[in-house]
């Protein structure tokens, strides 16, 4: 009986043949369980041979019913009352269910209803008037910020990224579409906060509309500004330079930190020109002088014998022209005493040059055999290469670094020292291990252990182990 089964419709469907309900077959048949699992191989078996009964003639059979006109009728009446009664229970707890749920849901929104009138508007009034209050101290500072980024306390501030990347022309409009955006929210919601605590309209509806719709003029206004000032990252452009240097045997990196001012920079940093020993220099800290313009040196082998340096000066613009052009503005400068060679770490924008990601790289070629001594503030703009790793035994201060150029690149002398020591010792106990293994004599693990560590070490020295 595949309509009341439970398992495979096997129960139900004996019950049927012996005219029987089938709760006492099943009862039958899990007693049996009891019996040294008797009753679940008689089960498994008449679950495979027991026909099922699919069809309307087949279930008639099964239940012993004549399969003629009368027959199929009272079939189709048992299965429509079945029908009914199973609509009818179904209806009736699904009708509970919902009632039980119509009911909650009254009860919650009537005690919330009574939670509100009591203690929950006190609680509103409460975070209401702490909305207003940081409501308003976040519109005093926004006021003093935008008083500030205007330059009545300090226009310095124009020098830090992002705002070096907006255009003077423009920085006005778009200061003010900035504070904009973010007052009139708050604003609206601190008045609407007065209006729960206070319980007073604070703002009529024509201010309301008034406050939206130069609310949606400041979003518009700084959209346009968004998307112009991003229009003018999309061109790259880059522009290169190579000089030869002269030609030593040694060389020292160095990097002048010192900060050198125009008239103009003077006045505007209140700098004495009768003072002069003073020396600013730029201690890498939060200042005006923080702006992602830093410089990048590699240096490399030569390839020609001969010392080069190679300066390329990449930026971007709306333009392939315009992003040349802010590449060509770039104002980089580096100094050559003797076998010193002084870099600046920044580089400058001359006057009126918007910053437009503009970058310097630089390339140091050097010849193989030379030797570079690295002082301690280059390792801030090296690629590649920390002057912290390579520690020098004489160098007490450790304020500098030797290395040398190979055929595989920069390498520290105190390294290839260390490396050449370990090497000696390395060949020497290859020379004993040698020895030994001409050792007829020894047992053969010994000879095995010998063989094993000489391909040790011959892998550390690079030599083949044939």
């Amino acid at each position: 009986d595949m309509d009341e089964r439970v398992i495979a419709g096997v129960c139900s469907g004996i019950a049927h043949y012996v005219n029987t309900e089938a709760k006492w077959i099943r009862i039958a048949a899990l007693l049996s369980l009891f019996l040294g699992g008797a009753g679940l191989l008689i089960y498994a078996i008449l679950w495979i041979i027991m026909p099922k009964a699919k069809s309307r003639i087949e279930r008639m059979e099964m239940k012993g019913e004549p399969a003629n006109l009368q027959g199929f009728q009272k079939n189709l009446d048992e299965e429509l009352l079945a029908v009914k009664q199973g609509l009818a229970i179904a209806s009736k707890h699904t009708g509970s269910i919902f009632g039980q749920i119509g009911i909650f849901i009254g009860e919650f929104f009537e005690w919330l209803g009574r939670f509100i009138s009591g203690t929950g508007k006190v609680i509103f009034k409460v975070i209401a008037g702490f909305i207003v209050l940081f409501g308003v101290l976040f519109l005093l500072s926004l006021i003093i910020s935008f008083a500030a980024f205007q330059g009545f306390w300090d226009s310095s501030v124009y020098e830090y990224f992002p705002f070096s990347i907006v255009d003077e022309s423009n920085r006005g409009i778009i200061l003010f579409s900035a504070f904009i955006v973010f007052f009139v929210p708050v604003l609206a919601l601190v008045l609407f906060s007065v209006r729960v605590a206070f319980n007073k309209q604070a703002i009529n509806k024509t201010l309301s509309f008034a406050l939206l719709i130069i609310w949606l003029v400041g979003v518009a206004m700084a959209g346009y500004h968004a998307a112009k000032i991003s229009s003018e990252f999309k061109q790259h452009a880059e522009l290169t330079q190579t000089s030869d240097l002269k030609l030593n045997k040694t060389y020292v990196i160095d990097i002048d930190r010192s900060k050198y001012f125009s008239k103009e920079d003077s006045i505007k940093y209140r700098i004495d020109a009768n003072e002069r020993r003073q020396i600013v220099t730029d201690d890498f800290e939060n200042g005006p002088f923080i702006m992602p313009n830093n410089i990048r040196i590699d240096i490399e082998k030569s390839a020609t014998g001969a010392t080069r340096l190679t300066q390329k000066y990449e930026s971007q613009g709306k333009t392939f022209q315009s992003a040349l052009q802010n590449a060509q503005n770039i104002d980089y400068r580096y100094a050559l005493k003797d076998s010193t060679i002084v870099f600046n770490p920044r580089f400058q924008l001359r006057k009126g040059t918007i910053w437009r990601n503009q970058e310097v790289r630089l390339r140091l070629e050097i010849p193989v055999g030379t030797k570079v001594i690295l002082k301690e503030d280059t390792y801030r703009y090296l690629n590649n290469y920390g002057t912290w790793e390579c520690g020098d035994i004489e160098n007490d201060k450790n304020d500098y670094s030797n290395w040398i150029m190979t055929e595989d690149g920069l390498k520290c002398i105190a390294q290839l020292k260390e490396e050449a020591v370990k090497n000696k010792k390395l060949r020497k106990e290859l020379i004993d291990l040698e020895f030994l293994q001409k050792d007829r004599t020894a047992d053969s693990i010994y000879q095995d252990s010998v063989s094993n560590r000489i391909n040790e070490v011959k892998e550390q020295l690079g030599i083949d182990k044939d």
